[in-house]
């Protein structure tokens, strides 16, 4: 069956008469910031603290943007006649954002969660060779990190926090002053008392001093 001439238009009018009576949705733009889920993926921050110097974010980067130049240092022993470890020292951690593309494997193979995903995303820069974030801009980046969801309720406790909380209780229970026993208490008590001479008794006590009459001889006199 032929189309009917003109039926085309009439769809596209019809088209534009729904979208002129709806309101719009455009955003206002840098003056309106966009409301952006948790896990958006704008730039990756470094938490130094936690970076072993593992290489392995760097190995499993499909781009290679990621570079991490470290040395050796010795630390001596920890008790005396142990032996002295070598541990690598972080010189260097930069990322290559003209290069990256996004892929979030770095963030995921590290074993000790020293990358993270930002939502922010205005870093553009007019020179590309300022889009090379070094570690001092990556530690910036993890201030706007956002905060990992809460648990569900019934969910079980996450390993980690369960042992720093023990940790936490067993130091605790270290520092806390010891415990005084019952029983020394009562004995620095007892030594305290005043003590009663051995020949005295209570029936002793109960005796008549010479210069009062014993009992039932006080008519008699």
């Amino acid at each position: 069956m032929a189309p009917i001439p003109g039926s085309g238009l009439a769809k596209g009018l019809a088209v534009t008469l729904r979208t002129m009576t709806k309101k719009s949705v455009t955003a206002q733009y840098p003056d309106a910031q966009p409301d952006l889920p948790p896990r958006t993926r704008g730039v990756i921050g470094l938490f130094e603290e936690n970076c072993t110097v593992c290489m392995l974010c760097a190995r499993e980067c499909p781009d290679w943007c990621i570079y991490i130049d470290s040395h050796k240092e010795t630390v001596p022993a920890a008790t005396p006649g142990g032996r002295e470890r070598s541990r690598n020292v972080l010189d260097r951690f930069a990322i290559d954002f003209s290069l990256c593309m996004y892929c979030g494997i770095c963030i995921e193979v590290c074993p000790f969660d020293a990358l993270f995903w930002s939502p922010e995303f205005e870093y553009a820069e007019t020179d590309i060779r300022d889009l090379t974030h070094e570690r001092d801009k990556l530690r910036e980046w993890m201030w706007t990190v956002p905060a990992p969801p809460a648990l569900d309720p019934g969910a079980e406790e996450p390993k980690e926090l369960a042992t720093a909380r023990k940790t936490a209780d067993k130091l605790a229970a270290q520092q806390a002053p010891p415990a005084t026993e019952p029983h020394a208490d009562e004995q620095a008590r007892a030594a305290e008392r005043p003590t009663r001479p051995q020949g005295d008794s209570k029936q002793q006590t109960d005796q008549p001093k010479p210069d009062q009459p014993a009992p039932g001889q006080e008519g008699r006199e």
